[in-house]
């Protein structure tokens, strides 16, 4: 659970005093310590029947949370669900909200959780990154409920918030840093264009009667096929960049979304993708198990080659999905791995970066990885073929350049030695200008 009170894992939330908590952040905040405590609330003197008996949200959000901590999720669910009765405040609200929507996702209940994410999301500003990043939730990103709700934050809307479409379209403007100037002047020189019709119109008018003051008809009609032309080509352009807008906008969600997928290095370590980043170029090989382990096999021949351009293979078989076993502590994946996956907090960054992080990172990658999350992956793949317009279930690999974004992809399984020529060495000025 990521946003709420006592907890024995790395990734919640942690409020050190009611001053700190910024209810803006959009990754969760590192603790070091194993237990957080939930913000201290000084309540003034009440004859609330929550006062005389000492029940508050808040201490309900802690005894639902204590509860899960012993497997009674059903119990659980109930403290928070009497958390939300209790008049709270903001804070709490999102707290009970957001560990029942974990409830509701650890008893495969996709509906309900994403109802409640919706509420947090609308009504209490839970940033959608946190629901992205915690690895509690691994299970219900795997859910249809979870790409409708994905898909409906991306787009913005009174049901779900704008939080997560603004910070898509920061992103998008570093990407295209002109895009919006481009759209101003198509709309101006349209607008300009449309007024210059309004006043061609009666000329051209005036022009078929004819007389003495009609104006010339060819210049006339010239000028008004000039100013209705100019009109449909800078719409036409305007629409057009509105549409690579929204395809740049999803590709920078599924980007988002792979980033944060897992991984288990060949020491037995789960990270994730974006840890690996400036570090190696995974090759993902998605497609039926007997293809996938030939084009490994075949990958072997030039593993020398390969480990020297950073190649990392990430194969993911169709169908050959594993459920991992489901602690009472923990959702999702199991305790050990999610000890093992990094605070992502305000110095996640910043330990990622550190060139003692980065060596240990080397030193732990091999060849070959293996998935985690089958079901995420999986999913995560159909979406780029589908956004490829490639039959989803078809064998593909997808090659990601060392900042993680995609470098390239393409049907069946990938030509390894045009793959050699293709990928610069790690040392090369080409693999630096990629990071």
């Amino acid at each position: 659970m990521a946003v709420a009170a006592i907890a024995s894992k790395q990734h919640l939330l942690y409020f050190s005093k009611p001053t700190t908590w910024l209810p803006n952040k959009t990754h969760l905040k590192s603790v070091k310590g194993g237990r957080v405590s939930f913000i201290s609330c000084s309540l003034p003197p009440s004859s609330s029947p929550e006062a005389k008996t000492g029940t508050t949200a808040e201490s309900c959000v802690n005894l639902g949370l204590s509860l899960f901590s012993k497997g009674r999720v059903k119990d659980a669910l109930a403290q928070f669900e009497t958390a939300l009765d209790l008049d709270p405040n903001p804070m709490e609200a999102q707290a009970a909200l957001y560990n029942k929507a974990c409830c509701h996702a650890y008893r495969g209940d996709g509906k309900k959780a994403a109802d409640c994410l919706r509420t947090a999301l609308r009504e209490y500003n839970l940033k959608f990154g946190t629901i992205l990043n915690d690895p509690d939730l691994a299970s219900f990103r795997a859910l249809p409920e979870f790409k409708e709700m994905q898909e409906e934050a991306r787009l913005g809307g009174e049901d779900i918030g704008y939080s997560f479409r603004r910070d898509l379209k920061l992103i998008s403007e570093v990407q295209a840093p002109f895009r919006g100037v481009r759209r101003f002047f198509y709309l101006a020189f349209a607008a300009a264009a449309g007024i210059s019709t309004f006043f061609t119109v009666p000329r051209l008018f005036r022009a078929l009667k004819g007389g003495e003051d009609a104006p010339d008809i060819w210049e006339t009609a010239g000028n008004a096929a000039i100013n209705i032309g100019g009109i449909i080509v800078l719409v036409a352009l305007f629409f057009w960049e509105s549409k690579k807008e929204e395809e740049q906008l999803a590709q920078i969600s599924r980007n988002e979304t792979l980033s944060r997928l897992p991984l288990r290095l060949s020491t037995n370590r789960i990270v994730e993708l974006v840890q690996l980043r400036d570090t190696v170029r995974p090759v993902i090989l998605a497609g039926e198990k007997g293809t996938v382990s030939a084009a490994i096999q075949k990958a072997e021949r030039f593993r020398t080659e390969l480990l020297k351009r950073g190649v990392l293979l990430v194969p993911v078989f169709w169908g050959e999905e594993k459920t991992p076993p489901v602690e009472k502590k923990g959702f999702g994946v199991p305790a050990k791995a999610a000890a093992s996956l990094p605070s992502i907090g305000e110095d996640f960054d910043k330990r990622t970066q550190s060139i003692a992080a980065k060596s240990r990172l080397k030193a732990e990658v091999r060849f070959k990885a293996e998935i985690v999350s089958p079901t995420e992956w999986e999913r995560w793949i159909r979406d780029q073929q589908k956004s490829e317009g490639v039959t989803p279930g078809e064998d593909v690999y997808i090659i990601l350049r060392l900042d993680g974004r995609v470098r390239r992809s393409g049907k069946g399984m990938p030509d390894w030695p045009q793959i050699v020529k293709e990928l610069p060495p790690m040392d090369a000025l080409l693999s630096k200008l990629e990071r």
